[in-house]
């Protein structure tokens, strides 16, 4: 039989805030370009052929507390690129940028987190949404 688990809002902000416990004050976010592919996940290195295209350093406290099983850090500051080439994914690290602790898509539409466009090395890039939303996988 298929799962049919179904989680109280309760325990579904729980599980998003604990995002926010995990990756605690100022924590960063490198996003990567697409020349090579989003590994697994943050336990699986950054592939050798992927070019890190801009730093986010992230808001004290990381975001507020989610509400209906949705987490929406807060927008880090405008920042520069550091390279140029067209996003594909993000990892967010703790605040010792080396401590994974998530990943995600990364583009200007449609994906975990979107960005104001493409990014150009010394050119301003922002995040223009970013959320994490947890599903009832049952019915």
């Amino acid at each position: 039989m298929a799962s049919k688990l179904n989680y109280s809002t309760s325990l579904r902000n729980a599980k998003m805030d604990a995002i926010t416990t995990q990756v605690g004050n100022a924590g960063i976010v490198k996003v990567y370009d697409n020349s090579a592919a989003q590994p697994a996940g943050p336990g699986t290195a950054v592939p050798g052929g992927s070019i890190l295209l801009t730093t986010f350093t992230c808001g004290s406290p990381y975001a507020p507390g989610s509400s209906g099983g949705v987490l929406s850090p807060t927008i880090p500051a405008i920042v520069n690129g550091v390279a140029t080439g067209t996003q594909l994914w993000w990892r967010q690290y703790k605040s010792d940028g080396t401590t994974a602790v998530i990943d995600g898509s990364a583009g200007t539409s449609g994906a975990d987190m979107n960005m104001s466009g493409t990014v150009v090395n010394g050119q301003p890039i922002q995040i223009i949404s970013w959320t994490f939303t947890d599903t009832n996988a049952g019915h």
